[in-house]
């Protein structure tokens, strides 16, 4: 009854299959890379194809669109891979009385009853299985990552190591879709996509590995404020890397396309060291201001004194020798119509050299080394005070 019953699934198979198939391709969302063929078997009601979905006869029609590649998987694995856009029709399938050219070489009879006779070793199953799959060739974007841990990060502007925290996007692009298939996809997987964290795991810590070593790679020549804008020289060193995420188009047949840093956080500590800097480098700035000032009074002071002690007496001499410093250059102690008298060499130095002095030693007390009184006191003497 085993043999009859089989006998019977063998033919009707048989028929079922005869019919040619015409296989489309699926629609991809954003982030899918492969999908399983379609198999187009009504339109505007009418078609009755109820064939098996993974029998190829011969004749058939394969519709591969834009931007995609269609594989033809046997039992061996890939049988044919097609990548020009268009209309293919199918030659190594099943014979079908429905092609012409197979009535012309087999005969309908030797079609129908070959193929009866060998399913029904199998049960009425058809050894010769085969389907088609579609790879996506555009673009997959919006794929995120970010650092799990700090990144130093050697800034020369500070002159140390920072360490930061950096998120964003990338993209990548199937250039190579045989290589990919046999290297990337997983086995026997018809469908996916690396909205799946699992599929896309290695990919992102490839490309954390690439990116750090990218990244130090500008620090010397560019600011951590200035990383954002330099996302392309990023993509480019992590391209020429023969490692980690530059390895993949030669392994798996992907390549890098984009990489976008969507933000940068500084640890704790960093953030700190950063802050303290600032309020430091003001500081300087704002004591340098003040120091140019209080060294020009000084100076004015010291030239008033010259005048009054070279002939114009205590009184009349100050208030005039004050008028006067009020419009000398205090760099130079000169005017256009009153030459300056040089100040004798053991009384004072220039007023340059003063202020040099000054400081460097504020330099020395901001290191620690002098005290503040300790500055008070040569400060008094370099301005003779």
């Amino acid at each position: 009854m085993g043999i009859i019953d089989a006998a019977f699934d063998s033919f009707s198979g048989v028929l079922s299959d005869q019919w040619k198939d015409i296989i489309t391709s699926p629609s991809f969302d954003e982030r899918t890379v492969v999908k399983a063929g379609i198999l187009k078997n009504s339109q505007n009601e009418y078609g009755a194809n109820r064939g098996a979905e993974d029998i190829l006869s011969n004749g058939s029609l394969i519709f591969v669109p834009e931007n995609t590649a269609a594989f033809i998987f046997s039992q061996a694995g890939i049988e044919q891979v097609i990548t020009t856009p268009g209309g293919f029709e199918y030659r190594n399938g099943e014979l079908s009385v429905f092609n012409e050219q197979d009535r012309r070489d087999a005969g309908i009879g030797k079609i129908l009853i070959g193929q009866a006779i060998d399913r029904i070793g199998f049960s009425g199953m058809n050894s010769d299985e085969k389907h088609v799959a579609f790879v996506n060739l555009r673009e997959v974007r919006g794929l995120k990552f970010g650092t799990r841990g700090p990144l130093a990060y050697n800034d020369k502007f500070y002159g140390t190591d920072l360490e930061l925290f950096a998120y964003g996007t990338f993209s990548v692009k199937i250039t190579d879709p045989k290589r990919f298939v046999q290297n990337f996809l997983p086995a026997n997987v018809r469908t996916y996509t690396l909205d799946d964290p699992r599929a896309r795991e290695q990919l992102v810590a490839e490309l954390l590995h690439s990116f750090i070593a990218a990244v130090n790679g500008l620090s010397d020549d560019y600011r951590i404020s200035q990383l954002p804008a330099h996302a392309a020289d990023l993509a480019a060193l992590i391209e020429s890397e023969r490692s980690n995420a530059g390895s993949w188009p030669e392994r798996f047949g992907i390549s890098l396309a984009s990489i976008a840093i969507e933000n940068i956080e500084f640890s704790d500590e960093s953030r700190e060291l950063i802050r303290s800097f600032s309020e430091k480098k003001m500081g300087v700035l704002a004591y340098e201001g003040t120091s140019q000032a209080a060294a020009n009074i000084a100076a004015q002071q010291l030239i008033a004194e010259g005048v009054r002690d070279n002939g114009l007496g205590d009184g009349g001499g100050m208030l005039f020798g004050m008028n006067l410093a009020t419009g000398l250059n205090p760099q130079n102690a000169s005017t256009q119509s009153v030459p300056a008298e040089p100040a004798p060499p053991h009384e004072s130095p220039d007023l340059e050299r003063q202020i040099e002095t000054l400081r460097k030693l504020k330099e020395l007390l901001d290191a620690g080394i002098l005290t503040q009184v300790e500055f008070d006191q040569k400060k008094k003497q370099v301005l003779n005070l």
